[in-house]
Formats: structure tokens, sequence, C-alpha cells
């Protein structure tokens, strides 16, 4: 067995680098998923199977060496991600707060509900140490506003309500807070009050592109009027804002929504056509062709411009992770390597993973870094074979790819926003080429164009592209069955779809198609995948009641982000009024969940008149409850320690568990007072939950 096992990874030889990344994000991976934050004893040890794996990585023999080098790297994943935890770490509110709020406007976007956001840097909070108050906070805009024109840099003060980042809405939902804590956002809120200009926009060079950002999305709005010019102000500058709900719906239901952020799509686009265009144009010059390497001029170019893209684009993650993958595949031309292989797609991941291994978890991450090794492993594949006649071969190299994609995003697509498109393959056929051939060149001559005032001819052949565009998904999005929507999968569902496919892809010889074991069973998983019979928010404003015709929520309206989530989750949207009216749950009735009964009240003059528990097992209200009563009461103090709650049909009783207990005592989860929750409910009797303090 030691023999075969030797021979096994000899034959591996010079394809083991594609495992570098996989190693490190394992270890990443680990410490996202760990319930308890690792102090200096932990990391300590660490560091000791880092150098045991260094050591053992440049010993004889291919098996140990092996084991060294995964040793070293799944250990200095793990060591890098809390290093970059504690390296972000930034004062979060810890209590709702409401008075004045001054600060500096560093970025302007809009929220879900379409009102305009800033978020301020330099802030000051009224009667709060400078050690307490956060270094970001997000405000939203409502009301009447109008009195100025917000402007990146500008100082403003307003009267504002802000609260901590909230946690999972559900246990073991997405975790707002984590990512605020690693974006350094340490509060957000909202005002109803005008927002006052305090002082001008100051000479940040990082603002001032920032400035001159929202002056190109604003230019280019004024020249292309409605959605194209939103889409326009998308795709070269990151200005979304202006994106209407219903064409981002389109786009998302057709499987177009990735035209619309600036990641790889469009960086390679800008960058082949540029790379493209110096390397012919410059071949058709005898003089220059014959005394200057073209290819490697077209690759600095490329690069150059990539750079400037990367620069205007606002440097957000997607477009840094796509800059990183296209500047590897132009270094590797400069050094006469090929570009387009697995070693450059695994280079380009340990560069993104060193610089931020939070995004590992990101659906951004998985999906570009899925489409692309999927991409060249089948066309590296396909090398030297030709599919059909050669006048139908780029017909055809679309087709492949977008097929290819499709594919490979598909798992993550659905795992994360939990829906499929069926026609996205149409769409993207009809839409990508466009995007390739007319909107992206259309963009760089105008640009080219612009110091001669002629950027409109640019702009004209850019708009007819994009109008092109929004056409294909607003009438792909609108046949019957454009779209489906999927159950939220378990945590192990993705990590074995990942490490099954990477195994397909990665290791040569037969043992590969032992990758096939993981994707199945990760399947099965997926299709026996169960929600919670009862679901309720951690504000104490909404329960959700499991149902053969869906979830039934405890009220019409409020609590909304939670009940949009969670009907989302459950693979079956509809309107929170629809769900209401299911009627398995109404406020102030007793509900049956499996054995036992719940019941949810709000507000003190309803819980006063409700004599002990009303006949619940479990009594559920927005307000601190001080006295006794026979039952398990999740309560505000009750929820506040222990987040959201979901409860699981177990026997002949309810299993439950919290948001707490899922993700643990991390950096980004407060310090509050500790809950302790039957672990398994019977019908009966229970003594009310009291939160106690660690």
């Amino acid at each position: 067995m030691a023999r075969g096992l030797s021979a096994s990874l000899l034959s591996q030889r010079g394809q083991l680098f594609g495992w570098v990344p996989v190693g490190l994000g394992t270890g990443i991976g680990l410490y996202f998923a760990l319930r308890v934050e690792p102090g200096a004893p932990a990391y300590a040890a660490l560091a000791l199977v880092t150098l045991a794996g260094f050591w053992a990585a440049r010993r004889e023999g291919p098996v140990l060496s092996c084991l060294g080098w995964a040793a070293m790297l799944v250990a200095g994943g793990l060591c890098l991600a809390g290093l970059r935890a504690h390296a972000v770490a930034e004062p979060v509110l810890g209590f709702r707060y409401y008075g004045a709020i001054e600060g500096r406007i560093v970025k302007i976007d809009r929220s879900a509900s379409d009102a305009v956001r800033l978020t301020l840097d330099r802030v000051v909070l009224e009667r709060m140490s400078r050690a307490r108050t956060p270094t970001r906070v997000r405000v939203s805009l409502h009301g009447e506003q109008g009195f100025i024109a917000p402007v990146p840099g500008m100082v403003v003060i307003l009267t504002g309500h802000l609260s901590p980042p909230s946690g999972p809405v559900e246990p073991g939902g997405f975790d707002f807070r984590r990512m605020s804590w690693f974006s350094g956002l340490g509060a957000v809120g909202y005002t109803r009050t005008p927002v006052l200009m305090l002082s001008g926009a100051e000479p940040d060079p990082a603002l001032w592109i920032y400035r001159v950002r929202m002056a190109l999305s604003a230019a280019m709005q004024d020249r292309m009027a409605g959605e194209a010019g939103a889409f326009a102000a998308a795709v070269t500058t990151g200005d979304r804002s202006a994106m209407p709900a219903r064409t981002l719906e389109a786009l998302r239901a057709s499987n177009l929504a990735h035209l619309l952020a600036i990641s790889g799509l469009h960086m390679g686009l800008l960058t082949g056509f540029l790379f493209a265009l110096t390397r012919y144009g410059l071949a058709l010059v005898p003089w220059v062709a014959l005394r200057f390497n073209t290819k490697k001029a077209g690759a600095v170019l490329a690069l150059l411009a990539g750079a400037g893209y990367l620069a205007l684009s606002g440097g957000n993650v997607a477009t840094e992770r796509a800059f990183i993958m296209v500047g590897v595949m132009l270094v590797a031309v400069l050094f006469d390597r090929r570009a387009l292989t697995l070693r450059a797609v695994a280079v380009a991941a340990v560069i993104v993973l060193i610089r931020r291994p939070e995004e590992l978890t990101g659906p951004g991450f998985q999906m570009s870094f899925a489409a692309t090794t999927a991409l060249v492993a089948v066309f590296g594949g396909l090398r030297g074979v030709r599919i059909g006649p050669r006048w139908l071969q780029p017909v055809i190299s679309v087709v492949l790819s977008s097929l290819i994609a499709g594919l490979a995003t598909a798992p993550f697509a659905a795992a994360h926003f939990n829906q499929v498109s069926h026609y996205g393959l149409v769409a993207n056929v009809l839409s990508v080429p466009v995007m390739g051939a007319v909107v992206m060149p259309a963009a760089v001559l105008a640009a080219v164009l612009a110091p001669l005032g002629l950027a409109g001819i640019g702009l004209w052949v850019m708009e007819l592209g994009l109008r092109w565009i929004l056409a294909v998904a607003k009438t792909v999005s609108g046949w019957e069955g454009a779209i489906s929507h999927v159950v939220a999968p378990g945590d192990g569902v993705l990590p074995l779809l990942a490490i099954g496919a990477l195994w397909v892809i990665l290791w040569r010889g037969r043992l590969r198609w032992g990758g096939l074991a993981p994707l199945c069973l990760a399947a099965a998983l997926w299709s026996q995948a169960e929600r919670p019979a009862l679901l309720v928010a951690d504000t104490g404003g909404l329960v959700g009641v499991m149902t053969p015709e869906g979830r039934a929520l405890s009220k019409p309206k409020g609590d909304g982000f939670s009940a949009e989530i969670w009907l989302e989750n459950d693979g079956a949207p509809m309107a929170q009024d629809a769900a209401h009216d299911l009627g398995a749950i109404r406020r102030g009735d007793l509900a049956d969940v499996g054995p036992l009964r719940v019941l949810h009240v709000t507000g003190k003059r309803a819980l006063a008149a409700v004599e002990g528990c009303g006949g619940a097992d479990i009594l559920v209200t927005n307000v601190d409850e001080t006295g006794e009563r026979p039952c398990v009461m999740l309560d505000l103090l009750a929820l506040r320690a222990a987040g959201a709650v979901a409860g699981h049909v177990e026997g002949a009783g309810l299993r439950l568990v919290t948001s707490r207990g899922t993700t643990g005592h991390r950096l980004w989860t407060p310090e509050v007072a500790e809950v302790t929750l039957p672990r398994v409910l019977a019908p009966g009797p229970a003594a009310r939950v009291a939160g106690r303090a660690q």
C-alpha cells in the first residue's frame, strides 16, 4: 500500500501546485467554522505544526513530503485567517444609539429598499469617547432630503439611529456581523432628518479618485437615458445606485447579473481587447514588428489598462480579484509561459486568499474561481480538438464556454441565492458576445476619443449593445418557468461539492473519478435538507411555522428582512402578507409546532394579559419579561443573547438551536449574557429561560 501510494503521488509531479490554494482554503475554512476564537496557545501549537510540516516537506519520500506540505498549508491557512481577523479589528457599537452623528462621506450607494446610503469615516458620536466610537458607520437616508448633494470627502452632520451590525436571521444563516467586521463597519442605521454639510470635500487622493468615478457615472447617465445609462455607469465605474430594482431582478432571473458587476468577464474583455489590438496593430508596422516583441508590448499595455480600470471602478473586492487573475496571466506572457493554465489560476487564488482570507466564504470567490477553473480545465483538455466546421468555431466556443461556466457556478449560485435560472445559457449566448464585441470595445473607443470631444461616438455604440442585453434579460426572465427556487443546503454540502470537483479536475489518472463520491454525497445531502419547523427572529417580533403549504408568518408586515430570508431559504419565496394568510400562526393565538404549542404576543399590554403561558410550551414576545412563567420564555432579553432561534422536530419533542450556539464566541460576536435552552423540549411544564452573565 505504501509503495502504491508513493507511485500514485509520483505520477502527480508537476500537477501538485494546484493543491496549494486547496490546502490554504481548508485551513481558512476551519478557522471560520470554529465555535471559539483561538487563543495564544492554539496559535503556538499551529506554529509548531507549520514548522513540523516544513521539516517533513523537505524529507525524502513523496508520502512524507506531501503530508508535510498539507499540514503546513492547512495550519498556515488557519493562522492567516486569524491574523487577518485581528488586524482588521475596530470598535463596534455595543448598544442602540440615537443622537448627533458627524463623519466624512467615503461611499455613496443604495440600500435594498432603494434609499440613498452614506458610509462615513472619522465618526464623532455625541457623548462617546473616541476609543468606543466605530471607525466607520453606514446610514440610510429617509424622509425629505435634498438640502445638499452628497459628495465623497464632504463632512456632514445629522441626527440618526445607529445599532450594532445584526447577526444571522436564523441559525447557520448569512452572518452580516462577520462581514461588517472584516469591512471595518462598526454600526448601521438610518436618519429621517436632513443631512447637513459641515465642511466641503477634502483633497484626499483616494477620495479624489472616487469623486472622479461618481462624476464619470453622472456624465454617462446624462449621455444615455434610463436603464442603459445606469448599466453603463455600473460596468465602467462600479456605481450601481441608479439601477432600477425591476431591472436587477430581470438580470438575476436570466442569469445575466454577472454582466453588471465589474469582475473577471469585464476585466478579461477589456485587457484581452487591448492586448489583441496592441499586438496585432503593431504587427502591421514592419519596422516595429521586426525589432520589438509586440506580444509582450500588448501584455504591458493590457496590464496598465487593467490597473487603471481597477482604480476607476473603486477597487472593490470582486474587481481586485479579477485584476489579480488577469495580472497573473499577463505576467506569464511576459515571462514566456503559457497564460491559461491551472497553475496560473492557483497562483491567483493563493494571492487572493493571502490578501483577504474572508473571501473564501463569499459567493464571489467561489463562483469566479469555479468558472475559471472549469473553463481552463475543459478547454485545456480539448486543446487540439476541433468541434464542428471552422467557420462555426466562434459560435461553438461561446456556447461551450457559457455552458461550462453556467454548470460550474450553478450549485454555488443556488446555495447562496436559492434560485436556478433555467434559460441562463440562452441569455448568455445572446448577450456575452455583445458585451465582448460591442460594449467593451465601444467603452475603450469612447475613452480614446474623449480628449477630442468625440466620446459620444463610442457611447452611442455602447448604448446599442447595452439595450440589446437589457432586452434579452427582460425577454428571457419573462418566459414561463424561467427560474426555480431551491432549499438552502446544509453546512457540509458546499465543501463536499468543492473537494469533489477539485479532485476530478486536479488529480491525474483513474483515481480522479473518486471525486464523484463526494459530489454524489453532497447531492444526496442537499436533496434531504430539511428546514426548521419553527423560526423566531432575534427581535421577538416575528415567528414562522412550517406548514405543508409553506412557512406561515405571525404578522403581515414588520421584520421584513427576516421574513424575506426565511422564505427564500425555504425555497418558496412569497410576499410576507401571503405567508401570514396561511394562518398557521397569528399573534395572540396558539399554534401547533410538532408536539408543542407556541404563542406569540407583542407589546407589554398583550403580554400582561396572558395568564401564565396561555397554554403554550413556548412563549415568544418582543419585550422584557421580569416574572416567572411555566414555559420556555423567549423574551427580548433572552433573544438578544441567543440570537435567532430555530426549532426542529425530533421524536416527541422540539430541538432548539440558537444563532449564538452556531456562531460561538468569536471576535465579531458581542459579549452579552448567555442563554441556556433545553436541547430537546418535550411537551409539559418547563422553567423560564433566563440569561446568565458570562
